[in-house]
């Protein structure tokens, strides 16, 4: 059977094209058969709205002039179909693909704060991401770059703004960012960060803000912000390293949040007060307290460690026992939860490129574009955030269920009942 003839011109057209051409336009296949879905969606909605006469309210219009939108790929044209309102009620066809003035596919936008905040300065944005694009870069130009950084500012500001009443959060974590980048008052830049766990489970970046040298000042005006925006109760636990700041602040706006204290923070601080011989052992030693599956076994592993450690290294030994009670507060919690409150895991991953970030962009920022990248990084992060394990257990918590090592307390009631089965 011979092929068809279109098909075989497609063919004879894609000889000698590069393989990025070849993407480029599959890409741009993709991206117009999206859109044609979008516009059809849109036509259906309005299918049964008529005219008097029997025709179509709304019907296609042709479409507006061709654009090229910087992706990934490069730059692929695309052409944005119009629609036709004939009752004058104004619909319009808008694709959430490629919103009107849209010139970069999100994944560029993406990458521009990730480059800054890894030292890549405005004046060579546009290099580096030629090297990765090609050419079509080229468009953005350093203007370009900075308007971006305002209109991210600008974003953020707006962000912190947003009314907080009707948010809930299971738990939190918080901690103090530092960054080698320089603020306008030559000082090194601070941020005050928590991300929470709200009711189904998903986690959600709660604040972020600068701070000075996490203060409890600095802790109390960001607490109470979030209060005076609705955020009226709370967290159940609060998991964060040794920052007195934030406990005290914590203390003070939401005394009822229970205290857990990070173990990595806390054996890193262990371990500094020990010789390197002995480290290795005694982190071993401090993983067992963490990971026993009680919290009486819990206690038996951190008796051990003291008496082994406090007559020749005490400072050790006491940078442990200060915090006995908020180490192992996760043992009132379901298990399935346990690996998620351990550590302040979710923020260390999410900046490690802003504690990581080069020095290579010696000049100083100011405050709100510091921010604006702080925040715009955070964001493309919570995209791949996963909800945490066990979130089906969240009811249980919030409706007063009583847990002991990881498992629901039964009650009197209960415990007579199943005496009595």
């Amino acid at each position: 059977m011979k092929k068809d003839t279109s098909e075989q011109s497609v063919e004879q057209s894609e000889v000698g094209l590069s393989l990025d051409e070849l993407i480029r336009r599959g890409a741009r296949d993709l991206i117009q058969k999206a859109i044609e879905v979008e516009v059809q969606q849109l036509l259906a909605e309005y299918e049964n709205v008529r005219m008097l006469g029997g025709q179509r309210t709304v019907v296609r219009n042709g479409h507006l002039p061709a654009r090229e939108v910087l992706t990934a790929v490069g730059n692929v044209e695309v052409r944005v179909p119009k629609v036709r309102d004939r009752s004058g009620g104004g619909v319009k066809f808008n694709s959430a693909l490629v919103p009107p003035y849209v010139r970069r596919s999100a994944r560029v936008s993406a990458a521009l704060p990730w480059l800054y905040l890894k030292g890549i300065s405005t004046g060579d944005m546009r290099e580096a991401l030629t090297v990765l694009l090609g050419e079509q870069a080229r468009g953005l130009s350093p203007n370009v770059v900075s308007r971006l950084k305002a209109e991210w500012a600008a974003e953020y500001a707006h962000w912190m703004k947003r009314d907080l009443a009707a948010s809930r959060y299971v738990y939190w974590w918080a901690d103090g960012v530092h960054a080698s980048l320089r603020g306008e008052d030559d000082a090194r830049q601070c941020l005050l960060v928590i991300i929470g766990v709200k009711l189904d489970g998903t986690k959600e970046l709660v604040a972020i803000c600068d701070g000075h040298r996490e203060s409890k000042e600095s802790w109390l005006d960001l607490l109470r912000d979030l209060k005076a925006r609705g955020l009226e109760v709370g967290p159940r636990l609060a998991v964060g390293d040794g920052a007195l700041g934030f406990w005290a602040a914590l203390d003070e706006i939401y005394p009822e949040t229970g205290r857990q204290r990070c173990w990595v923070h806390k054996t890193a601080n262990v371990l500094n007060a020990l010789p390197k011989s002995l480290q290795a052992k005694a982190k071993a030693q401090l993983h067992e307290i963490w990971m026993a599956p009680t919290r009486s076994s819990a206690i038996d592993a951190f008796n051990r460690f003291v008496q082994t450690y406090r007559a020749k290294y005490p400072k050790a030994a006491d940078k442990l026992v200060t915090d006995r009670d908020a180490l192992v507060a996760f043992y009132d919690f379901p298990a399935e939860h346990w690996i998620h409150l351990r550590t302040t895991n979710p923020i260390e991953s999410t900046f490690a490129t802003v504690r990581h970030r080069t020095t290579r962009t010696k000049n100083c920022v100011s405050r709100a574009t510091f921010l604006g990248l702080a925040f715009k990084l955070v964001q493309e992060a919570e995209k791949s955030w996963r909800r945490i394990r066990g979130h089906e257990r969240i009811a249980e918590l919030m409706d007063g269920v009583v847990f002991k090592d990881g498992e629901p307390e039964e009650n009197e009631e209960q415990e007579q009942q199943r005496h009595a089965a």
